[in-house]
């Protein structure tokens, strides 16, 4: 699913039409964006938690010419679903 069909599929589902449900998923990935730009945890209950954590510099190997190379510290967005998520992600279908 990319975003046009989750913004139909928005629309479809909470009565909207397609520009104000782009309107509420952008507001709601902005909220999400920022919180994650200061640091702060986003926990959806029963979806699942965003947070931001820190990857430390590693050495590495470029595969095609087999030198080392450093890779530097970086952060990065960890997404972990949520029990109900992940219990209806592995529900079995009849």
């Amino acid at each position: 699913m990319n975003k046009t069909e989750l913004v139909q599929a928005i629309a479809e589902n909470a009565d909207l039409t397609k520009v104000q449900a782009k309107a509420a998923l952008d507001a709601a990935l902005g909220a999400v964006e920022g919180a994650l730009k200061k640091g702060d945890k986003v926990a959806l209950i029963g979806f699942g938690t965003f947070q931001v954590v820190k990857k430390d510099a590693r050495q590495g190997i470029n595969p095609m010419t087999k030198a080392k190379i450093k890779i530097p510290a970086k952060k990065v967005v960890k997404f972990k679903a949520g029990a109900d998520l992940a219990k209806k992600v592995n529900a079995k279908k009849k």
